[in-house]
């Protein structure tokens, strides 16, 4: 496994992944997480062995924040 301080090159050699509670099922447009790690990794869900970019638990915090409060636009 590759990686630096914020990805992992491959990130089927992470455990606990699980699809976003938000995603829309069949969309194809959908995030997984992974539990268990120091960071939060997170994924695309159609490249499982993809690259993962790694939060740390208060950025994943203030990144989901801002998404709830509508600070990005479409």
């Amino acid at each position: 496994m590759v990686h630096s301080e914020h990805t992992v090159s491959d990130a089927s050699s992470l455990t606990g992944w699980f699809k976003s509670s938000y995603s829309g099922g069949d969309q194809g447009e959908c995030l997984e997480l992974a539990r268990g790690h120091v960071g939060v990794p997170v994924r695309d869900s159609k490249a499982g062995t993809g690259p993962a970019v790694v939060f740390s638990a208060d950025g994943w915090a203030v990144f989901v924040t801002a998404v709830k409060d509508g600070s990005f636009s479409a």
